[in-house]
């Protein structure tokens, strides 16, 4: 097992940088993540920080871990330690001839370089593809709560955050009956598509396709008893263990909830992880997870450092608006 560090130098737009690799190189004029392997005696933080400074000329202020693939290429297996880089001083600059391109998520497209023309993204290595999927998601996730807010309020505070530019619902309403929920899933998914926004169901996977969904989020009886991922374009799963999370992998969810970190009003005195034991169970996962349980959206930056994609949320997802 061949350990790489590997970066997503990510610009307050949301952009990423992508570089091709260099003629003279296994799988040379692919593009990749900067990064490179991890020397004898390194940390995958300290080989991130070495190498950028090698390759690119940069020097890393901000860095956190994200996830972890293993993929096997014909000449090796290796295991990329992914972390998104926030903050760097210095130019960027080809130490070893290679190109940029920053790029933007949900697409590769061609982009002006940085000597002039165009660059194309393509090829990119295999090993590489799940991470543009992953890039594709946002900070924040909120799940629903129209059992307390009532219907008309919750659509008046969706569309408030819609137009603040909420990327991702999970919509879980366990006391609706079918036709209720059906009614109320048909005006979320109109009212988020046409802000360009993701909607996963909990738990129905015949209805999410049905409406036209984004996917669906399995609970964790269904983590545990389907053999096969829904099919759907999105799945996401919740977890509250080490076990949870590794079979969410196996079956090819996109990403999972860790909950919960603190204590929760809706579950009062159930054990709680707190960040350690996040950080813990976050460690190596092969997909993003978001951090669930006791959180507000500032802890986004905390939950950042213990290797989360981003905070889930609940009623802290929903504040209250002024009418227009």
């Amino acid at each position: 097992m061949t350990e790489v560090a590997a970066a997503v130098l990510q610009r307050a737009n949301g952009s990423f940088l992508l570089a091709q690799r260099p003629v003279g190189k296994l799988w040379a004029g692919y593009w990749e993540f900067p990064g490179g392997k991890v020397e004898f005696g390194e940390t995958p933080g300290l080989a991130l920080v070495r190498e950028l400074r090698e390759e690119l000329g940069i020097e890393v202020e901000t860095a956190y871990p994200w996830v972890t693939r293993v993929f096997t290429y014909p000449h090796a297996t290796v295991r990329l330690n992914f972390f998104r880089v926030t903050a760097w001083s210095g130019e960027l600059h080809p130490h070893e001839g290679q190109k940029f391109s920053w790029q933007q998520p949900f697409s590769l497209e061609q982009e002006r370089g940085q000597v002039g023309g165009y660059v194309s993204v393509s090829p990119v290595l295999p090993a590489n593809a799940p991470i543009l999927r992953a890039l594709e998601l946002p900070s924040l996730y909120a799940i629903s709560n129209v059992q307390e807010l009532g219907e008309e309020e919750f659509m008046r505070r969706l569309k408030s955050s819609l137009d603040k530019g909420l990327g991702l619902l999970q919509l879980r309403e366990k006391n609706l009956s079918h036709d209720e929920l059906h009614d109320l899933a048909l005006r979320v998914v109109v009212l988020a598509h046409s802000y360009g926004a993701k909607v996963l169901f909990n738990g129905d996977v015949t209805l999410a396709q049905e409406l036209g969904a984004d996917g669906v989020h399995l609970n964790g009886l269904q983590l545990a008893g389907l053999s096969e991922r829904p099919a759907v374009e999105w799945c996401g799963a919740s977890c509250h263990s080490i076990i949870e999370l590794r079979r969410a992998e196996e079956l090819g969810c996109d990403f999972a909830l860790l909950s919960p970190v603190f204590p929760t009003r809706s579950h009062p005195g159930t054990q709680h992880l707190g960040w350690e034991n996040f950080a813990a169970i976050a460690a190596g996962s092969s997909i993003p997870l978001y951090a669930l349980g006791g959180l507000q959206l500032e802890d986004i930056e905390t939950a950042w450092r213990h290797g989360a994609h981003g905070v889930a949320l609940l009623r802290q997802a929903w504040p209250v608006t002024v009418p227009d």
